[in-house]
């Protein structure tokens, strides 16, 4: 079934008259949250959620599109002229309002601009929702596990399940890593819906700090009941994210999300070619890193969105070579296979479509 979408007068207008850009830059002048097609939110509150983290609260306009609890949507900002894209996990307010969180990344330009610069009242540029780590559609037991900021999904997995009373019905476990408690992130509200709901367990788990918590691993295996039934969401760095397939691989379904890569592994040492056929190109990378990161370095600015593997924007074809997936460490020797370049390192001398 087709659906057609009815434009307004003035869209109709500005279109035939304007570039939706150059429309975009008048309506903005009137209202900012206007626009022909931009999905865009407008800061309205700002509020310290935990160290180094900041929650803000977001008015929509009706051009974005809320993705499902557990989904992340690319945010654009401009940082001293340049456009950068990256991908956060929101959670809906109500049907105008999302809330964003965001954790400062040593060396990050946009996480630090979103702390230290950005103001009420300033806009952020919206995209469309992607991920497949979504709410399971059968009550089996749930187990949210997650470190550092790979708690967002989390957080908003758990709001829906409270919003939808489906939390009344199912077993759900969140166990939460972190450094020290101040680093933790809507602690009071996973405490309250634990007091509040029998089916909810929630721990923390401090690793540098009295009592000390060990990081993840088999012994954490006691902490949830029924694992063989159990769905398992995992998200936090890519070596947290590997040991929890590892811990938990008895699972009815297992399912990660990795945020960050591991730093390069010592014994992967060295450097590959890399032939790029579309650029006519052919760069020198070192072997254990990301290829997009190592792109980069080279002032290569492959088309990429998330950078943990999810949106399939830096996907390119690999017509030789061999390649290592950072986060699983699964190897891949095979031609003509998709590559994600953002979440696989080089092996070998490379030859792929960019």
């Amino acid at each position: 079934m087709h659906t057609t979408v009815k434009k307004s007068p003035l869209n109709v207008l500005l279109n035939a008259v304007l570039e939706p850009r150059d429309a975009d830059f008048w309506l903005q002048k009137i209202n900012p949250l206007w626009s022909v097609e931009q999905a865009l939110g407008k800061i309205v509150h700002k509020d310290q959620t935990a160290q180094d983290t900041l929650s803000f609260t977001l008015q929509v306009n009706k051009h974005f599109q809320m993705g499902e609890a557990g989904q992340h949507h690319p945010v654009f900002v401009v940082v001293n002229g340049v456009r950068y894209e990256r991908t956060y996990s929101l959670s809906k307010i109500d049907d105008k309002h999302v809330l964003l969180t965001v954790k400062k990344v040593v060396g990050g330009k946009v996480s630090t601009w979103l702390l230290e610069q950005a103001q009420v009242g300033d806009i952020l540029e919206l995209g469309q929702p992607f991920g497949e780590m979504t709410l399971p559609k059968t009550t089996a037991p749930l187990v949210l596990l997650a470190a550092g900021s790979g708690i967002t999904p989390m957080y908003s997995l758990l709001q829906n399940l409270v919003q939808t009373q489906q939390i009344t019905d199912q077993n759900v476990t969140l166990l939460y890593w972190v450094k020290t408690q101040a680093d933790a992130a809507f602690v009071q509200q996973f405490q309250a819906w634990s007091a509040q709901y029998s089916n909810f367990k929630f721990q923390l788990l401090c690793t540098q700090e009295a009592p000390q918590a060990a990081r993840l691993n088999a012994e954490h295996l006691a902490l949830v009941d029924h694992l063989e039934q159990a769905t398992v969401y995992a998200c936090g760095p890519s070596g947290f994210a590997k040991q929890a397939e590892q811990v938990f691989s008895q699972a009815q379904l297992i399912q990660t999300e990795a945020f960050s890569m591991s730093a390069e592994s010592s014994a992967e040492a060295g450097f590959v070619n890399v032939t790029l056929t579309q650029s006519n190109k052919v760069v020198t990378i070192p072997k254990g890193q990301s290829i997009l990161v190592s792109l980069e370095q080279q002032n290569i600015k492959p088309k990429h969105g998330c950078r943990m593997g999810i949106c399939n924007k830096c996907a390119c074809n690999k017509a030789e070579g061999s390649t290592k997936n950072i986060i699983n460490g699964a190897q891949n020797a095979e031609p003509g296979n998709l590559l994600k370049i953002c979440v696989n390192s080089a092996q070998s001398d490379l030859i792929i479509d960019l």
